[in-house]
């Protein structure tokens, strides 16, 4: 369930006249079509604000989203040499033959997202023949990706559906020129959107950092620049969890294995395939920090987890002037209190913003300032504790409040359990 396609997510246009590049002997080229928009299999929702600042909710709040991120990004020489290293893992010997230029604002992509692509005058062998200039490292990758798939027969794909098939390739000095002045190709949407929540447990948890720069390359190639990251947040929700007297013990109870990390997250179950290890959590903690670096490097905006409201039974003794309920038995657990059932504040306790933000703050703390944009999943095939609107909105607020006015990410399918639509509505009212 991922929301990404080995079509490039951009629509094209070229400065002149555009002609259909000439096919390589031996490849049927057919033109690069339009991509239609991809159709998320997650809904994005903006969470409502609080009733002062409702008015800040909407396509301003989006706006103001993107120029964070812009404040945020790497510089521009970070960036060409993030794309730089893209080329040199997939296609080592034709390192020199690209040359990549980060884009001003104003520049060439105008108020746009593009790559645009043209050839370098007086290119000789062993030199730049190509000139890829983009607004982000993502995008220069992605103009890479377009000219090795359409001038020079390559597909690039994940391992298991063939890999990067690179054999076309023509020798350095002797790349196919541009037909045009240069081709232009614009991003339709601001974002493009990747991975699947328990993706995390299905492959994920079993990845080192050779695999994740592999996996990385292969998102930046894609054009996507709205990455979940996930990994190693139990480091940080145990170093929170803590700060609220909650204890090991109490969290080996709390926490699932690793393979099962995505439904404890998710409040489906507790504890089953755990405890996991100190060295683990550091582990993952310290894998995470590489990813994010990687992520940034290349102008990508990383989805960080933020509070659902799920905690563990412990809180229950540790504030029993808490709001805490206990919701019902998910699939397979069979009721067995070893592994069923899981616990989640009401979003009217103040100690639901007190966790969350506590959970946003530490996030901050251990990688910095580097999204306002989050995902947060309550009732994943679960069914919440009433189906009242009121409830269901407040829920939504005190989530919104949590991650300090920013952009949630949710599954669809977190509202298809007992949910009326009307509750749905009024959990996100702009939807």
């Amino acid at each position: 369930m991922q929301s990404s396609s080995s079509e490039m997510p951009h629509a094209c246009s070229c400065e002149d006249q555009r002609t259909e590049p000439e096919p390589l002997a031996g490849f049927a080229m057919r033109p690069p079509p339009s991509p239609p928009l991809l159709p998320l299999l997650l809904l994005l929702l903006l969470l409502p604000s609080p009733p002062a600042a409702a008015a800040a909710a909407g396509p301003a709040s989006l706006e103001a989203l993107r120029a964070a991120a812009g404040r945020r990004a790497a510089s521009p020489a970070t960036q060409e040499r993030a794309a730089a290293g893209v080329l040199r893992r997939l296609l080592p010997s034709h390192a020199l033959s690209f040359r990549f230029q980060i884009d001003p604002k104003g520049g060439v992509c105008g108020d746009s997202s593009c790559f645009r692509i043209s050839n370098v005058d007086g290119s000789s062998k062993g030199g730049a023949e190509i000139l890829i200039q983009g607004n982000t490292a993502v995008e220069l990758a992605s103009g890479l990706h377009w000219y090795l798939k359409y001038w020079c027969g390559v597909h690039i794909s994940w391992d298991k559906t063939g890999g990067a098939q690179l054999a076309s390739v023509p020798s350095p000095g002797s790349l196919p020129r541009v037909k045009e002045t240069a081709v232009k190709v614009e991003r339709p949407v601001p974002w493009n959107y990747y991975q699947n929540v328990v993706t995390s447990s299905y492959s994920f948890v079993w990845w080192d950092w050779r695999r994740w720069e592999k996996e990385i390359d292969w998102m930046a190639l894609q054009g996507i620049n709205l990455p979940l990251a996930f990994t190693g947040q139990e480091a940080v929700w145990q170093k929170v969890f803590k700060s609220f007297n909650v204890t090991d013990r109490d969290l080996d109870d709390f926490f699932g294995g690793p393979a099962f990390l995505a439904w404890a997250r998710m409040g489906n179950l507790h504890a089953w395939g755990g405890p996991l290890s100190q060295n683990w959590l550091d582990q993952q903690l310290a894998l995470q920090k590489k990813i994010l670096s990687r992520m940034i490097e290349l102008g990508m905006v990383p989805v960080l987890p933020s509070f659902s409201g799920n905690v563990p039974v412990a809180c229950k003794k540790l504030f029993p002037s808490a709001s805490i309920t206990r919701l019902g038995e998910w699939n397979t657990v069979d009721g067995n209190p070893r592994w069923c059932c899981t616990y989640i504040l009401d979003p009217s306790d103040a100690l639901f913003i007190d966790v969350g933000q506590a959970f946003i703050k530490q996030q901050m703390k251990e990688y910095g300032d580097i999204t306002s944009i989050y995902n947060c999943d309550t009732f994943n095939e679960n069914t919440p504790p009433t189906n009242e609107p009121a409830y269901i909105s407040s829920l939504g607020s005190a989530i919104y409040q949590a991650m300090s006015r920013g952009l949630a990410i949710l599954l669809g399918r977190s509202f298809l359990e007992g949910v009326s639509d009307e509750s749905t509505t009024s959990f996100c009212p702009n939807w």
